[in-house]
């Protein structure tokens, strides 16, 4: 399975962008879909997921401006961005978690990140 993560580029505050994460193939058994972000030298840290029954849940700094969403018949993830800040500026990565039913652990596939700049 690979993950292409899309979208990405410079944009002044205020505007919006909308990143897209692909999947090279159908994911079975996925228990939650994520968004992170890594800002220059900062960790990387989660942004908003979706759960298999389609509950959604937000940071607190992109409550009301982000919505992440799924398609899953084109198996892609999506993170629509409003409002967007310059704090927002950070490399973005889509991350799909998995487990087998039974399974001891669960296996996450990681996109390559696409990089968002909020700048004037």
């Amino acid at each position: 399975v690979q993950l292409q993560a899309s979208g990405g580029g410079l944009v002044q505050p205020g505007g919006s962008l909308k990143l897209a994460c692909a999947s090279s193939e159908f994911i079975a058994d996925i228990v939650v879909e994520s968004w992170f972000r890594q800002a220059p030298g900062a960790p990387r840290k989660l942004v908003a997921y979706i759960t298999k029954s389609g509950i959604t849940v937000y940071d607190d700094s992109v409550k009301g401006r982000f919505t992440i969403s799924r398609d899953a018949a084109k198996n892609t993830l999506y993170l629509q961005m409003n409002s967007l800040k310059p704090e927002d500026t950070a490399v973005y990565y889509c991350n799909v978690e998995t487990k087998r039913p039974g399974a001891p652990v669960s296996t996450n596939y990681w996109g390559q990140g696409t990089l968002v700049t909020v700048s004037s």
